[in-house]
C-alpha cells in the first residue's frame, strides 16, 4: 500500500496493491496494522454503503461534535471526490482537494475530522463506501453549500442532481464560526 499526503498534507490518497490475473482481482483495503503504521490510526466503527447515479452530488457533509474521520472508495463506478478543510483557524482553512476513485484505479482517500466531504458520480452508477471513526449524530451533521463561491470547488462539468437539503446548504462564510470544528482540538 502506498499513502501520498496531498496538496493538504492531512488528507492521504492511498493506492491498495491490486493482485488481478483472469478471474479478477484482489485488493486489501483495510488493514489495522499497515494503516496505523501510516499514521490512520483512529478507530473505524461504523461503515456505509451508499448508490448514486450519474450526476448525484451528495455533500458537502460533516458534523461538529462528533467529527467523523472518513476512509472512502468507489467499489463500482467512479466518482470526484472533495475534502474542504472547515476548521477555524487552519492555515488552510476553505480550501479544497479533489480526486477521482473508481473502480479501476482503486484509490481511497483518508478525510480526518475536520472536514466538508462531497462527490459527485461520473459514471452511469456508482456503489460508494466509507469507513467513519465515529457514528452518525443527526443533531451534529452540519452542510457547506456545494457550489460556494469562496470555496470554488471545479466539480467535473455536467449538470447535478442534489438533496433539498444539499441545495439549502448554506456558504461557509453564513455559518457561525463557533459551529465549526476549531483547528488543533481534539
Amino acid at each position: 500500500m502506498k499513502v501520498t499526503p496531498l496538496e493538504i498534507p492531512e488528507l492521504l490518497l492511498i493506492e491498495p496493491r491490486v493482485f488481478g490475473d483472469q478471474r479478477g482481482y484482489f485488493s486489501e483495503t483495510w488493514s489495522e496494522a499497515k494503516f496505523t503504521a501510516a499514521g490512520i490510526g483512529a478507530p473505524f466503527v461504523q461503515d456505509n454503503v451508499s448508490l448514486s447515479a450519474r450526476g448525484t452530488l451528495r455533500g458537502l457533509h460533516l458534523q461538529n461534535p462528533h467529527g467523523q474521520g472518513k476512509l472512502v472508495m468507489a467499489l463500482t463506478g467512479a466518482v470526484f471526490d472533495v475534502a474542504v478543510d472547515v476548521r477555524v483557524g487552519s492555515p488552510t482553512f476553505g480550501r479544497w482537494v479533489g480526486r477521482e476513485l473508481n473502480e479501476e484505479n482503486h484509490l481511497q482517500l483518508y478525510i480526518p475530522p475536520g472536514f466538508a466531504h462531497g462527490f459527485v458520480v461520473l459514471s452511469e452508477t456508482a456503489h460508494f463506501a466509507y469507513k467513519c471513526t465515529d457514528s452518525y449524530h443527526p443533531e451534529a451533521e452540519c452542510s457547506v453549500r456545494y457550489d460556494d463561491p469562496d470555496v470554488g470547488i471545479s466539480w467535473p462539468p455536467g449538470s447535478f442532481t442534489l438533496s433539498p437539503k444539499d441545495e439549502a446548504a448554506p456558504f461557509l462564510r453564513e455559518i457561525p464560526r463557533e459551529r465549526l470544528p476549531q483547528y488543533g482540538a481534539r
